[in-house]
């Protein structure tokens, strides 16, 4: 191999010596970052307190508790695509966010169940699942509203696609537990 292959194989930023770690310190500084990762964390923060508090004691019927935490899912991703600017990224991070969610609903579903049963899940869990599953379907018609309403100030595109995410997760869950 030689001198000129190696050379080219590197790529060229770090040829010149302007290398930025992959974790820049400074990202934490901001304000979006913050917003983004509260946007991600809200549902999983919430059902923590939920299930810590008071956990849910039948899976018959959707409790006003699911209802909310479906709604949050969803508007917390709407707030973290807002943060992102271009139409693929709002979408992307929109899309990204409820399923980080959606998942964390779960995990702490089955974290915080309490007993294992077999046959039948445990009303933890069954809100959890429920709620993630419209939250995260409240997202995906919110990744759609962002990506319409690309243009428009942050505020606006958090207010507009976090209140249609909402009401889809609510629909939703309808759906679902109905």
């Amino acid at each position: 191999m030689t001198r000129a292959s190696d050379e080219e194989s590197v790529p060229v930023s770090v040829r010149l010596g302007a290398v930025v770690p992959p974790e820049d310190p400074e990202d934490w500084r901001r304000p979006l970052t913050w917003v983004a990762a509260l946007g991600m964390l809200a549902g999983p923060l919430i059902a923590l307190a939920w299930f810590a508090l008071g956990p849910p004691t039948d899976a018959d019927r959707p409790l006003p508790a699911t209802i909310v935490l479906a709604a949050i899912v969803s508007v917390g991703a709407a707030v973290t695509g807002s943060t992102q600017i271009g139409r693929a990224r709002a979408w992307t991070a929109t899309v990204g966010a409820g399923l980080f969610a959606t998942l964390g609903l779960i995990v702490l579903g089955v974290v915080m169940a309490g007993e294992r049963q077999t046959g039948v899940a445990s009303p933890t869990l069954s809100h959890a699942f429920a709620a993630g599953l419209a939250g995260f379907g409240g997202a995906v018609v919110a990744s759609v509203a962002a990506a319409v309403a690309s243009g428009r100030s942050r505020v606006v595109r958090a207010l507009l696609t976090g209140g249609i995410g909402g009401a889809a997760a609510v629909a939703v869950l309808g759906f679902i537990l109905g």
